[in-house]
Parts: structure tokens; C-alpha cells; sequence
């Protein structure tokens, strides 16, 4: 064939092998003859065309509508024939009765296979996610860069997916997020012959010092590039700093949408998803395939629908004065919204720590401040003398005197560890107890321990995350994004946590805030502790409950201190919503 001559391929069939879909094929060419060609990526041009009963589509040394030069041009170079950007392709009737385009269902089902086969998607076990979490599903698509063939088919599939979802999708540049997706952002502008940037996860301290590297100008259109999205919060630490360098982004095409909440989130910051496949879809294949049982699917299914992700965009809006009893309906802990009404109801939002030291100081100040209070706070560890009874005559207490016991063991060990801690040993805490508090840092495993604890004790409990505190220099309080990942942690359990230990309002009014360290004079003690009055704590800080504890528990008359603490912080919470109404209006 001369150069530059027009031929035809006639598709005989297509084929699958060790190493994907294989279109048989046979070439006007006689000098090539019947031969299969092995690049799954072939089948991405052609459409079955019904009212001629063929397929048909452009094949030509540029796949994917002219995105990259392709094996296939090589081979028939290498064969002295120089294929055409105009080539037509003709064959056989479809696999499928109806497929739209042939990837629709064999392409994706063979790189779902071929990905699990590496291990880059596991099943069936049970590993730790960065989060904490335990899951049945693990998906490390970094193994893709040792296996090049399948690297080669995942940026195919990313290029065709924006080309089916959105064929006049136009963009400049390309960022893939750091690092996983950095290969598949290369391979994806290999195909494209888009230039592509670079996000540094830190910037450099020397040289040009850029967290954006490349070549790029002002109001260029960016396309984000991602292996996998769960939550959409990589994206968006990704887009940030693109936005910032004065680039445009709308758009973000990923391989895996774990479909925990990414596509809505990133909705809503305005940044469209496309995704090549869905976890659904990734399960459907494998079990149809017999990679794994309907049971393993089943679990995965359930796992990613109790692990949800939205985060809805905290939108300012002018302040609604709203009382206790009136935010209760927000609350879904029922511990908290029985908190939040008995607030309202004995007309106090007092807490007193009672750190002494034997069982009848404890019932002797319970009894004494119990008409004051709408929570008493225990460490039942320094109890010196705690035994099986102790905790059931508290109760007696709180019941009578219509108060919550709230236990201060401040959990912070693993999931499993809590939940042995809180439902049994010496003080068998969720046998008595109706609100706990642990630590953020092992992550949201120790959130699901102590609610399988409370679940196995048959009891309502709460919990508050310790997102602040009050003694000086505590890391809690300064490290940066703490409070902010704490309050993640509590919008994804809702129904169990209700609240924070905290020095201020950090989230919305469906939450209770419990500030520690209150005195009526706003001092300190040799151990670091940092007192703050009840009026600022509740009007200028906006929480919920005041936390007092020495000023009470050693005082000469605990009740009668115990009602001026509790005068006084009511009268800031009415001061707080009257302010609130009259600013509003």
C-alpha cells in the first residue's frame, strides 16, 4: 500500500487473553493479513452503527478521537502501510444486543478484573483505613505503575470518560493529586498532549519556592486528575492552591468513586465528577466474574453506606436565637436531646466536677448540689473506694434529682481496647453512666468501640469528643485543624456523639459544648489550669455548659456556691439568645 492510501479493517471477532480484549482483525491490506491486535484501547473509537448492521467508527495512528499515537499505528508502519487519520473501520455485529459503545460493558469488566488480579482492589478482609476505620474493601492503585499495560488502560479509560460524559468539555492543563494520581495525570497527557502542572504537598524552602510547578498563565482551565475519591477532600486541598495561582477548575476525572459522599461534596464547591467506574460497579463485575462471593459484596455494600461522607457547605446564615428544647429536635443522640430539654426544664446549664476521693463524699455532694446541677462529672478511677454498688446508688441520685452522670474516663485507646474499658473491669462505666468523652486521636475506631460497649450494656449513652481544653499549652487546643477534624469525626456519628468538650462553639446548634475550667474569677492555679468566668463562656464563647469544679466541690457550702454558679450562667444563656434576637432584628 502506498503511503497515504486509504484501507479498511474488517473486525472477524473479539477475543479475550491474558492480556485483555483482543479485536480479531483482517485488512484490505493483503500484505497484512489476518492478525489481533492486543490493545483493549482499539475498541474506544468504535460504535455499532444499527441502521447498517456494522460497526463502525475512525481508527487511526491516534486513539480516542486523535488523543495519543497508538500501538496499532505502529504495528501496520512496521509494515511499510502508513495508516490515515481518516481510516474507516468496518466489521462484525455486536457482542451486546444494544451497547451504545462497546466499553460500556467489556472494557470496564476487563480492567475491574485485571485490577483485582495485581491487587490493587481487595476484598474479602479486613484492613485499617488512614482515617482509623476498619474495612472490608482496600483499594492501593499504586500498584498500577509496576504494571505499565494496565497503567496504559486506566489513563485510556479517564480520557474516554470525560469524552462520553462530556464531549465539549474543554480544558489547558492537567493536575493529577498527589501522589497516587501523579502517574495516571503523566499517562492521561501523554494520550491528550495537554500540558500538565504539578501541586507540591509542601512548598520548597529554597529556589522558587512554588507550590504549583509548571508552565501556566492566568485563567487557564485546569483538569483535575484523581485515582480514587471517598470524601472529595483531596481534590479540594488540590484546587485550592490552583485557584489561588489564578487557574480555573470545574472539573475532576477519577478512576474510582468509592461513592461515599465525594460526588456531592465536590457538587458543591462547584466541581463536577467523572468517574470511570463506581464502587457498585466495580462489585457487580467481581461477582459475576466469581472473583468473590455475594456475601463479600453484600458487607462492602453495607460498610460504604454506614460510612457516608457528605459534608454539607456550612452556609452563614443570620442567627436564630433558639433554646434548649428547641435545638433538642436537631440532636440525634437521645442522650443529648434529653440533656438539652432538662436544661430547660430545672432552668440550669451547670456540670460539677466531683473529683473526690471516697463514696461518701460523692454521695454526700451529689445529694447536696443534685437540685443545681443538670450533670454531675465523675472519675470513678480516683474513688478509692468504688465497689459494685456505688455506681447504682449514684443513680438513685441522678434520678431523684433529675440530673445526667457523666463519667470522665476520656477514652484514647483502639476500638476494641474502649469498648472492654467502658462496658467491664472494676467500674463497669456504661452500667451507670449516661454520657462518656474520648480523645479524637485513635480516630473514629474508638467512636464505634464504645458505641458496640453501650449497644451490649442496653443503655442510651453519649459521647463527647475532647476537641479543646483548658490547661495551658495543651496540644489539643494548638495544633492546627484538631477541633476541625474532631468535628468530622462527630458529624459522621451522629446518632452517638452529641457534643465536645471544647472552650467555645465549634460547629452548629445540633451539637452541645461543655467548657471546663470556669471560676467566677477568671484565674489560674500552679498546674496550668486556665480559669474563664461563666458569663464568658456562655455569652462570648457561645457554649452550652459550664464545667466547675473545685470552686464548688471544696467550698464551706457546695449547694449554696453551687446555685450562685448556676444563677450566673443561666443569666448569661438568656443575656446570649435575647442579644442574638434583637441582632436579628
Amino acid at each position: 500500500m502506498n503511503q497515504g492510501q486509504q484501507h479498511s479493517v474488517t473486525i472477524q471477532s473479539i477475543e479475550r487473553g491474558d492480556r485483555g480484549l483482543f479485536p480479531k482483525c483482517v485488512s484490505s491490506d493483503s500484505s497484512i493479513g489476518p492478525r489481533a491486535f492486543g490493545f483493549p484501547s482499539l475498541l474506544w473509537g468504535l460504535e455499532w452503527d444499527g441502521g447498517k448492521g456494522r460497526w463502525g467508527g475512525v481508527a487511526s495512528s491516534r486513539w480516542v478521537g486523535g488523543s495519543r499515537v497508538g500501538h496499532w499505528g505502529r504495528r501496520l508502519r512496521s509494515r511499510q502501510v502508513q495508516t490515515m487519520a481518516s481510516e474507516r473501520v468496518q466489521g462484525s455485529p455486536p457482542l451486546a444486543s444494544n451497547p451504545t459503545r462497546v466499553h460500556s460493558s467489556e472494557i470496564k469488566r476487563d480492567l475491574v478484573t485485571r485490577l483485582f488480579d495485581i491487587g490493587a482492589v481487595k476484598l474479602g478482609g479486613e484492613w485499617k483505613l488512614k482515617s482509623g476505620i476498619l474495612s472490608p474493601v482496600y483499594v492501593d492503585l499504586r500498584l498500577t505503575v509496576s504494571h505499565p499495560e494496565v497503567l496504559d488502560s486506566v489513563a485510556t479509560s479517564l480520557v474516554q470518560s470525560l469524552t462520553n460524559a462530556s464531549p465539549g468539555l474543554a480544558y489547558d492543563l492537567i493536575c493529577g493529586v498527589p501522589y497516587t494520581a501523579l502517574p495516571f495525570a503523566t499517562a492521561v497527557s501523554l494520550q491528550t498532549r495537554k500540558p500538565m502542572v504539578m501541586r507540591r504537598k509542601e512548598a520548597k524552602d529554597y529556589g522558587t519556592k512554588k507550590i504549583i510547578e509548571g508552565d501556566f498563565g492566568v485563567g487557564q482551565r485546569c483538569l483535575i486528575v484523581e485515582d480514587l475519591v471517598t470524601s472529595g477532600l483531596s481534590v479540594m486541598e488540590t484546587v485550592e492552591p490552583l485557584e489561588a495561582v489564578g487557574l480555573q477548575v470545574s472539573d475532576v476525572v477519577v478512576l474510582l468513586d468509592r461513592q461515599q459522599g465525594g460526588r456531592e461534596n465536590l457538587s458543591m464547591r462547584g466541581i463536577k465528577l467523572h468517574a470511570v467506574l463506581t464502587m457498585n460497579e466495580v462489585l457487580d463485575i467481581l461477582q459475576n466474574e466469581g472473583k468473590i462471593t455475594e456475601q463479600v459484596a453484600a458487607s462492602v455494600r453495607s460498610f460504604l453506606q454506614d460510612n457516608q461522607m457528605l459534608r454539607p457547605m456550612e452556609i452563614e446564615q443570620p442567627q436564630t436565637p433558639k433554646s434548649y428544647t428547641e435545638r433538642a429536635g436537631a440532636c440525634r443522640n437521645p442522650v443529648g436531646a434529653k440533656l438539652l430539654r432538662l436544661m430547660d426544664e430545672k432552668r440550669t446549664n451547670l456540670a460539677v466536677a466531683a473529683d473526690v476521693e471516697t463514696e461518701i463524699e460523692l454521695l454526700t455532694l451529689a445529694e447536696s448540689i443534685g437540685s443545681e446541677i443538670c450533670i454531675l462529672k465523675t472519675h470513678a478511677d480516683i474513688i478509692t473506694d468504688w465497689n459494685p454498688h456505688t455506681g447504682e446508688k449514684l443513680r438513685e441520685i441522678a434520678e431523684r434529682h433529675k440530673f445526667l452522670i457523666f463519667e470522665d474516663r476520656k477514652f484514647a485507646d483502639i476500638g476494641h481496647t474502649v469498648q472492654m474499658q467502658a462496658s467491664s473491669g472494676v467500674h463497669r462505666i456504661l452500667h451507670w453512666a449516661d454520657i462518656i468523652n474520648a480523645h479524637p486521636v485513635p480516630g473514629p475506631g474508638i467512636i464505634h468501640g464504645l458505641e458496640k460497649a453501650s449497644l451490649q450494656c442496653n443503655r442510651s449513652v453519649g459521647l463527647l469528643l475532647l476537641a479543646q481544653m483548658s490547661s495551658a499549652g495543651n496540644l489539643a487546643s494548638s495544633l492546627k485543624g484538631y477541633a476541625d477534624m474532631s468535628v468530622d469525626m462527630a458529624k459522621n456519628n451522629e446518632s452517638f456523639t452529641f457534643g465536645f468538650i471544647s472552650m467555645e462553639r465549634i460547629s452548629g446548634d445540633n451539637f452541645v459544648y461543655m467548657t471546663p475550667g470556669v471560676q467566677m474569677d477568671a484565674l489560674g492555679d500552679s498546674l496550668g489550669q486556665q480559669y474563664q468566668t461563666p458569663a464568658f463562656v456562655i455569652e462570648d464563647r457561645k457554649s452550652d455548659v459550664i464545667i466547675v469544679g473545685r470552686g464548688i466541690y471544696k467550698a464551706d457550702n457546695p449547694r449554696a456556691v453551687a446555685q450562685q454558679y448556676r444563677e450566673a450562667a443561666w443569666a448569661a444563656y438568656q443575656r446570649r439568645i435575647t442579644n442574638q434576637a434583637g441582632q436579628k432584628g
